[in-house]
């Protein structure tokens, strides 16, 4: 069965989607099957795969309501090698009618439930803030990939993550783990993220990624071109920072546990 990872902080700018869609490219190069669901209505995951998202006539919204089934929807990405079901700003709707249906944090899990043995992975890329539709993706994932900028508000905003995560775990999905912290945009010139980064290590240990994401030009104009960094610069840092990560998230699956919610 394949494993669901949210990826997840609700603090926005913090390249929660530039990790979805390029740790799904990654992991499909290891010979991983892949799918990336696109859960936030701003629909960047799907722009940034080179989809119109303007153009959809059926997307994650229709799915998440019961209208339509998943395989209908899913998108195979030519210039990644994997699986995606796209997004628009229809989803505010689906999370309105979320908020007055029973079992409403349920819908995504459900919608998964058919098509999840299709694939090694499935990765969900959640909107900026604890939502409904954020709560979907934690009520529907066996873990939770955390991708935090190395800033003055990281760790405030981090431990507001980190208890609604162990509220979920408690209530709705016992099962749900950390699958771990990943320090993205860094500037090892910069003192404050270096401090920041130091603090990470400090409190949280090896939740923490032994990689860093850095601050990178090919990396921030990829999506510009609706691809991922692999495909627009495969030699680049970006498309190696996230190459490593692929390999720590198939070095824990081999390992057989994600991190945790104390």
């Amino acid at each position: 069965m394949g494993e669901i990872i949210a990826i997840a902080n609700q603090k926005g700018g913090v390249g929660k989607t530039t990790t979805c869609v390029n740790l799904a490219a990654s992991l499909a190069t290891l010979q991983r099957r892949i799918l990336v669901v696109d859960l936030d209505p701003q629909g960047n995951a799907t722009t940034g795969c080179g989809v119109d998202k303007g153009s959809l006539e059926r997307s994650t919204c229709d799915v998440i309501l019961g209208d339509v089934h998943a395989l209908d929807v899913i998108q195979v990405v030519q210039e990644g090698s994997f699986s995606l079901l796209p997004a628009n700003s229809d989803l505010t709707v689906a999370e309105v009618r979320l908020l007055q249906e029973i079992g409403r944090e349920q819908k995504l899990r459900g919608m998964l439930e058919p098509v999840r043995d299709l694939f090694d992975y499935v990765l969900i890329d959640c909107p900026p803030t604890i939502n409904m539709l954020t709560l979907n993706a934690l009520t529907a994932a066996n873990s939770v990939l955390i991708p935090i900028q190395c800033e003055y508000y990281a760790l405030e905003g981090l431990s507001s993550l980190l208890e609604t995560v162990k509220q979920v775990r408690n209530t709705v999905n016992h099962g749900l783990g950390i699958k771990g912290l990943l320090r993205t945009m860094f500037d090892p010139r910069n003192k404050l993220a270096r401090e920041v980064s130091d603090q990470l290590l400090k409190h949280f240990g090896d939740k923490v990624y032994g990689m860093v994401i850095p601050r990178n030009v090919r990396l921030a104009e990829a999506p510009s071109f609706g691809l991922v960094v692999l495909h627009h610069d495969r030699n680049s840092s970006g498309a190696k920072a996230y190459q490593a990560l692929a390999e720590a998230v198939i070095a824990q699956e081999a390992g057989g546990h994600e991190i945790g919610v104390a």
